[in-house]
């Protein structure tokens, strides 16, 4: 009984940390493909570029707290195919990145531990007529 105990803990408390440290990556990857989504949507939808950069950060912010993720673990970078973002057939790129933070760590802000870092890209395609 006291062997089974002692193994038990020894190697079912690494086990279950795993599943869930690999359950907060999983977490982080749905997270960032749709605030990239969402925000490659937004900025395609405005015609005015500061407000689309400004309207597409907020769209990534609220995807992430959706998530239960701090938005300042993320980076936003957004490009275009040509100069002129708004104009008519561009094609706009948004790349949103992650830092995971480990899963039931008192101090992971302060010592900046993470489970990793997961990406994602959307593009969308400015239309003719909005």
């Amino acid at each position: 009984m006291v062997e089974f105990t002692f193994l038990a803990l020894l190697l079912m408390v690494p086990v279950v940390y795993f599943v869930v440290t690999v359950g907060q990556l999983q977490g982080g990857s749905f997270a960032v493909v749709g605030a990239a989504d969402q925000a490659a949507k937004v900025f395609v939808a405005q015609s005015d570029p500061a407000g689309a950069q400004t309207a597409a950060e907020q769209s990534v912010f609220i995807a992430l707290k959706d998530y239960g993720y701090a938005p300042d673990r993320a980076s936003l970078e957004i490009s275009c195919d040509r100069s002129d973002c708004s104009s008519a057939g561009a094609t706009v790129s948004v790349v949103v990145r992650l830092d995971v933070p480990l899963a039931m760590m008192p101090f992971a802000d302060s010592g900046h531990l993470t489970a990793g870092r997961v990406s994602a890209t959307a593009t969308q395609v400015v239309g003719r007529y909005r």
